[in-house]
């Protein structure tokens, strides 16, 4: 019996860490002030003063009002990936 655990302890051993690709430097997706828009459009919302574009009712979705804060970054040139296409 004793055999058995010590032969289980050594397949329990930790394995070396694979080797890391070749890491290359991401750069920002949105930039700080684009950010900051959306954090604007967040406390709005959360106030209750946020409304949506059309039919002008009132945002209670938290991704609509992300949504909406980053599509005013855009129309200011803010450094934001293109809305994804439908």
């Amino acid at each position: 019996m004793a055999t058995k655990k010590a032969a289980s302890k050594k397949t329990a051993t930790k394995k070396a860490p694979a080797k890391k690709a070749a890491a290359k430097k991401s750069t920002r997706k949105y930039s700080p002030s684009a950010g900051k828009n959306v954090e604007r459009e967040m406390k709005e919302m959360k106030k209750g003063a946020l409304k949506s574009g059309r039919s002008g009712k009132k945002v209670t979705s938290r991704k609509q009002a992300i949504a909406i804060g980053l599509s005013e970054a855009r129309k200011e040139g803010k450094k934001v990936p293109p809305a994804p296409s439908k």
